[in-house]
């Protein structure tokens, strides 16, 4: 390392990759914190019924979202929306993730000893252990600043075709996901840190871009690490994560507004 510079800080690292065929082990199981995909389901397990999609229910800091700046085609990997929003600052709350919380997002907590049915247009899908970096969401892909590490960090959203499950799977500190929910018609949008307890995991169902949405549930895991701030001795996390890794479409929704995230007092 060159005198006058830092040690390079942790991006995402991905750490180990299992395959994943949904057509044979059609059910996610979490197995005392240990994210399992299985053909069939523990004597007296019974799948959760996964969040309905209520647009009635908003929850979190809520943003007038004044204007549509700009679609962007990125091919082949998706599409980038840039949403105007009437805010100085952009605060995401920090919450708990307890199942009226996720379900607000139209995600599904599942705890230990829980398991939900899987869906998929496709079949072949991707198990991944990272480890994510507390600066992980200190990088911006839509503002032509490179690789640089950020002092500001904007609205980063997404929704795809294919199902993701976030696994809080770190030993010492709970998992982070930020999420979204968009009302274009009425020009608004909530968003909240959801904070995600050791042991348990999120199922978000595939969300294809359909004409006439009331509302659009968006999420992002790059600030998977926000629990690391305030530790003098833990700057990465581990987590695992079920995606698609070839093929995948994406729609991304960001906002350039410098955004605020806090830390919630961890559970003991």
């Amino acid at each position: 390392m060159p005198t006058g510079y830092l040690d390079p800080p942790v991006f995402i690292i991905e750490k180990h990759e299992t395959a994943i065929n949904i057509s044979q082990t059609p059910f996610f199981y979490n197995d005392n914190g240990h994210p399992t995909y299985v053909k069939e389901l523990p004597s007296g397990v019974t799948p959760l019924v996964p969040a309905p999609i209520d647009p009635r229910v908003a929850i979190g800091s809520e943003y007038v979202v004044s204007e549509v700046i700009g679609v962007k085609q990125n091919a082949p990997y998706g599409v980038e929306t840039q949403l105007g929003f009437v805010a100085d600052k952009v605060v995401f709350d920090p919450m708990w993730a307890t199942r009226d919380v996720a379900a607000a997002f139209g995600i599904t907590l599942v705890e230990q000893g829980q398991a939900v049915p899987l869906s998929c247009p496709v079949k072949e899908l991707s198990q991944i252990e990272y480890e994510y970096g507390v600066f992980a969401g200190h990088w911006s892909p839509y503002q032509n600043t490179g690789n640089k590490l950020l002092t500001v960090v904007c609205t980063d959203l997404e929704h795809h075709d294919f199902p993701h499950i976030f696994a809080s799977t770190d030993p010492n500190l709970p998992l982070v996901i930020s999420v979204g929910r968009y009302w274009p018609k009425l020009h608004k949008i909530r968003l909240v840190d959801l904070w995600v307890p050791r042991g348990s995991a999120l199922y978000i169902p595939p969300k294809p871009a359909l004409l006439g949405q009331e509302c659009i549930d968006l999420h992002n895991n790059r600030n998977s690490a926000r629990a690391c701030w305030g530790h003098l001795d833990k700057s990465s996390l581990m987590t695992h994560t079920l995606l698609q890794t070839k093929n995948g479409y994406f729609y991304w929704y960001w906002n350039a507004t410098p955004t605020v995230h806090t830390n919630l007092p961890l559970q003991p």
